[in-house]
């Protein structure tokens, strides 16, 4: 791994936790940081780049509201459309309009579920979620 070398300002009461956690773990003050920036900033090297910036803004959000993307459904009536296309689609071919509906729906079906799962995975690294506590 390489490293970049940056000078960094802050504020008393933030270096004072950083030191804290350090004394605490025994670690040096940079590792402390470098951790704790890693785990609020998760990669998103393999996400639709229309979305990179939607889900990098997640990380600030509060727990209360990444939980409420996490628990998003796709609207009923869209849901019900997908299984009507994707059942029509197999029977026949699909009319163009439906063909541009289909891929609209599978479009906002993987929008919704990388949401979803991108709150999840901010949930896990914060230490509030794990598949045994869903709230």
């Amino acid at each position: 791994m390489t490293f970049q070398t940056i000078t960094l300002n802050l504020p008393t009461p933030v270096y004072q936790r950083v030191k804290r956690a350090a004394e605490a773990t025994r670690s040096p003050v940079e590792e402390v940081i470098v951790e704790t920036l890693d785990m609020a900033l998760p990669s998103l090297n393999d996400v639709p780049p229309e979305m990179a910036g939607e889900l990098a803004a997640m990380s600030t959000l509060a727990d209360k509201t990444l939980w409420e993307i996490a628990r998003q459904m796709m609207p009923a009536r869209h849901q019900a459309r997908l299984r009507v296309l994707s059942a029509a689609q197999h029977e026949r071919s699909l009319r163009p309009s439906e063909v541009r509906k289909l891929d609209d729906l599978l479009r906002e079906y993987g929008r919704i579920t990388l949401r979803k799962a991108h709150a999840y995975a901010l949930l896990h690294k914060r230490g509030v979620y794990s598949p045994t506590n869903i709230s």
